[in-house]
């Protein structure tokens, strides 16, 4: 049987693949003290190399949990939103050395939270299918 999946849930899965591959991506590079990064920021929470640490790990666990909400499941989105909310933070957290990525990291997490919590479950076989027993077709007719 063929279920059709909410095109807002596959947009917040691209979502976070896109934003894990760029904070895999940003935490190597920090990681590695590339020339890209301000050697002099001030962080929140220890060195460039440290936060290089934590992206990398955020960043898997945002690709982890794109996968996981591709499939469609429950863990999925509990997975994705969980991820989304840790990404959030360390950008928030981040905001003092690099302003304008952090704030742009957290607007997608953002984004990506609201689609999968408000539109999680449309599409799905069991939440199109009414009722047994409420047909509710006639409650436009009813009057008190």
């Amino acid at each position: 049987m063929y279920e059709e999946r909410s095109g807002w849930v596959t947009f917040a899965a691209v979502l976070l693949l896109l934003g894990g591959a760029l904070s895999v991506i940003y935490g190597i590079a920090a990681i590695g003290d590339s020339n890209f990064f301000d050697q002099n920021a001030k962080f929140i929470f220890s060195s460039l190399s440290t936060w290089g640490w934590v992206t990398l790990f955020i960043g898997i666990l945002q690709l982890l949990a794109g996968g996981s909400l591709w499939t469609g499941g429950l863990y999925g989105r509990l997975f994705a939103i969980a991820a989304a909310s840790l990404s959030a933070i360390g950008a928030l957290m981040s905001i003092p050395a690099y302003p304008f990525w952090s704030l742009a990291i957290f607007a997608l997490d953002v984004v990506i939270i609201h689609q999968v919590a408000t539109r999680g479950t449309e599409g799905r076989g069991a939440a199109r299918e009414p009722s047994a027993g409420r047909d509710m077709t006639g409650m436009a007719e009813y009057r008190q």
